[in-house]
């Protein structure tokens, strides 16, 4: 393990912030470095770290950490109506959504500002204010852990669900994204009817918005609601949007009037989670170290000192008080390490 530092602290790499030690620890900037050190690695447990904004170390981590640093935005194809990306894993995913606007290129804008890699967007294909990675994906190309092979996986072989994806059930922990592929238009049709973009489009006198001015008007909403890692350690949304029977959503809509929802399928409705967790009381409480953000009661934060072991507790105590009150069961969106 002659490549490897020893007994790392890994806060320094991940949005949440909370101290905890990973045994061994890497980086690798291409996939040849990378097979170098899976070849290491032997039968210790894996971890792959991109902008580290989607996880809570939960203890210390008894095994690999790889930090993935692979850049690059390519050109590789082109038509009349688009042009297909080729994206290092390693991008902050913002600047690549930046890059994408100066090109003059749509499809991402809705997703500006979403902390991470471009690597992890399709792990949980991302998605914001109506857009998910599936809808400008093309392909990703990967390395399988076990034998170093690289493998191409195209929209279907991803089998992307709702903030979900292959690579978070049948293929979790099998491969290393090490770049990605996606289609953008040259003549976007924008996505503004979901959340406020509108509002925030009307309230800058924009009549006729740009791919840009959409990706300022969610800069500015994500801005006005969500805390700034830099400032205050979190992993963003901690909590999927539950969707539920459209049956149980009716029932509970006579007891609870205002709850909103939007259309899945004909049998099943999403509920904002923020909105359950806002009207349980738990926004703005603080406990100990760590609370739930004063502006998003979809953000758990960490206050400065606060453990992975707090903050997990904290997501235990909301789940079950969300049961309880409504019957419906809250999910985790941020993976918990150790």
């Amino acid at each position: 393990m002659k490549d490897f530092e020893y007994n790392i602290d890994i806060a320094p790499f991940t949005t949440f912030g909370v101290r905890a030690r990973t045994q061994y620890f890497a980086a690798f900037s291409s996939v040849e470095a990378l097979r170098a050190l899976l070849s290491d690695v032997g039968e210790r447990e894996l971890l792959i770290l991109g902008g580290g904004s989607n996880m809570l170390f939960v203890r210390d981590f008894q095994g690999v950490t790889l930090r993935n640093l692979i850049t690059g935005i390519e050109r590789v194809d082109e038509d009349k109506d688009s042009v297909v990306l080729n994206v290092g894993a390693g991008e902050n995913w913002h600047e690549f959504v930046l890059f994408a606007i100066a090109q003059g290129l749509g499809g991402v804008e809705n997703l500006s500002l979403i902390p991470g890699s471009v690597g992890a967007s399709p792990i949980q294909n991302i998605g914001a204010y109506g857009v998910e990675i599936k809808d400008v994906f093309e392909s990703l190309e990967a390395v399988e852990i076990a034998t170093g092979a690289a493998r191409t996986f195209d929209l279907d072989a991803c089998d992307f669900g709702y903030r979900d994806s292959i690579f978070k059930r049948e293929l979790r922990g099998k491969y290393v994204i090490t770049s990605v592929s996606f289609r953008l238009s040259k003549a976007p049709v924008l996505n503004t009817s979901y959340g406020t973009i509108e509002q925030e489009l009307a309230a800058r006198q924009i009549a006729q918005p740009t791919i840009k001015n959409v990706s300022d008007a969610v800069i500015a909403i994500r801005r006005s609601k969500l805390p700034d890692p830099a400032e205050i350690g979190n992993g963003g949304s901690f909590f999927k949007n539950p969707i539920i029977p459209h049956a149980q959503f009716l029932a509970l809509k006579k007891r609870f009037e205002e709850m909103p929802s939007y259309p899945v399928d004909e049998d099943s409705v999403k509920v904002p989670a923020g909105w359950l967790i806002d009207q349980a009381g738990w926004k703005g409480k603080t406990f100990g170290a760590c609370g739930v953000h004063k502006r998003q009661a979809l953000v758990l934060v960490n206050y400065g000192d606060a453990t992975g072991a707090e903050i997990y507790a904290l997501s235990e105590r909301i789940i079950d008080d969300i049961f309880e009150r409504y019957g419906i069961r809250l999910e985790r969106e941020v993976n918990m390490i150790g």
